[in-house]
């Protein structure tokens, strides 16, 4: 499997955190997202990310199309610092329609956004 083409571009924004306890003593932020995402229209996810300056998250959202329609994505993913207050993220996202995206994109922590671009996987 590879990313293939890009084919969209998502922009979120950061609505509350919830910090939890996590094993072996570490903190993981449970992270509530809106935004919008090319062809799938308004997005609300949550992201759990393991605290730190680099680590793995996992996204759970739904995306409501603009026909009524409603899909869901799952993701696992990294992320890393990439400067102060900024985290590079890559995933790829399971689509409850049988398909896959790759996303790559950059938190802004101090602004709370979150933004980025898709791509095809195959």
């Amino acid at each position: 499997m590879a990313k293939g083409k890009e084919i969209g571009e998502f922009s979120h924004r950061f609505t509350s955190v919830t910090w939890l306890p996590g094993p072996a003593g570490s903190t993981l932020a449970q992270v509530n997202w809106e935004g919008t995402a090319t062809g799938f229209g308004t997005v609300l996810s949550t992201t759990t990310f393991t605290h730190g300056k680099s680590g793995t998250f996992s996204f759970n959202g739904a995306a409501f199309l603009e026909n009524g329609d409603m899909l869901t994505g799952v993701a696992n993913g990294g992320f890393e610092s990439i400067g102060v207050n900024r985290w590079k993220t890559t995933a790829v996202v399971h689509v409850s329609d049988g398909s896959k995206l790759g996303s790559e994109g950059e938190i802004d922590l101090a602004k709370r956004t979150w933004s980025g671009k898709l791509f095809e996987w195959t």
